[in-house]
């Protein structure tokens, strides 16, 4: 009998992998860089969302991919194009409901379910027109140790409040409800305050007048969930402005990752969930044109 595939936990073992190694999957550069990784798209150029971003960004890493379009087999037949033999699929997830029948009340309960299914690169296929082919690498944008105007202009209209002083730390005070973070001129790069930022208003988004996140996962355990949340929110944040982040990441949070990850398959999938809501709140605060010129960029 065929053992039956368990898509949550070939998911959860494929990120513990990635962690495993010290590449983390969503601490890869996605743009102006020769090897960076585009936001994934379906074939309609819609973006994925949640644990397939990272799922496809793993991939993507892991086989050198540029193109950001990906295609199940059929979805490429039918745009005249033939998936190229001996090529290999990567794993994405749908998500859906079923209504059933409960045994014991006879009552009708809808259940939650997600399904796994294959999707091919635009780089692994032939005859695909133009537009679904890897864009020309974006020149990294130098950024220097000052700050920069537009970035500047969407981390203020998120209306998260920001205090700098000397203090060599970043963090975002929950009992005050501000983002504290260091002087810009103290970061290698401007790239690194703005993830770091970016990575500190994720934080912020957890708060009780937002996403209410912190009263829903509150555990002595959830400390690590939070911060992967964060990590992963950040990662999406900067995909779509524009910013090639460079992480910095300790090695207790690592084994703290591993450990809750290991514990509980569904970790990282409640984590990508939570992300994706901190990264479109967000997001939806953005300047007027701001989405425009880096959905460009990125596309």
């Amino acid at each position: 009998m065929m053992a039956h595939f368990d898509v949550y936990q070939h998911v959860t073992d494929q990120i513990i992998a990635s962690i495993e190694a010290g590449t983390p999957v969503w601490r890869k550069p996605w743009s102006g860089d020769a090897g960076g990784i585009p936001f994934p798209r379906r074939s309609t150029g819609e973006h994925y969302r949640g644990i397939n971003i990272l799922m496809l960004w793993a991939r993507a890493a892991e086989q050198g991919y540029r193109s950001a379009h990906w295609f199940t087999y059929r979805q490429a037949q039918e745009a005249g194009a033939q998936v190229r033999k001996g090529e290999k699929s990567a794993t994405v997830v749908k998500y859906g409901t079923v209504d059933r029948t409960d045994a014991e009340t006879g009552e009708e309960k809808t259940f939650g379910y997600a399904k796994a299914y294959r999707v091919f690169n635009a780089d692994q296929i032939d005859d695909l027109p133009e537009e679904f082919q890897a864009q020309p690498v974006e020149a990294p944008r130098d950024l220097g140790t000052e700050t920069d105007p537009a970035l500047e202009a969407f981390f203020d209209a998120t209306g998260i409040e920001r205090r700098k002083s000397e203090r060599p730390e970043a963090f975002y005070d929950v009992a005050g409800d501000f983002i504290h973070m260091p002087p810009v001129v103290t970061f290698h790069d401007a790239a690194g305050y703005y993830a770091t930022l970016a990575h500190e208003a994720c934080h912020a988004t957890g708060a009780v007048h937002r996403l209410d996140r912190f009263s829903r996962f509150n555990g002595r355990r959830d400390r690590a969930f939070e911060e992967l949340v964060a990590e992963i929110g950040s990662a999406m944040v900067c995909a779509q402005i524009g910013v090639t982040p460079e992480f910095g990441q300790t090695a207790a949070y690592v084994e703290s990752w591993l450990r809750a990850l290991k514990s509980e398959k569904r970790f990282i999938f409640k984590a990508a969930t939570e992300a994706q809501k901190a990264a479109d709140w967000l997001m939806r605060t953005a300047p007027a044109g701001h989405l425009d010129r880096t959905n460009r960029a990125a596309a």
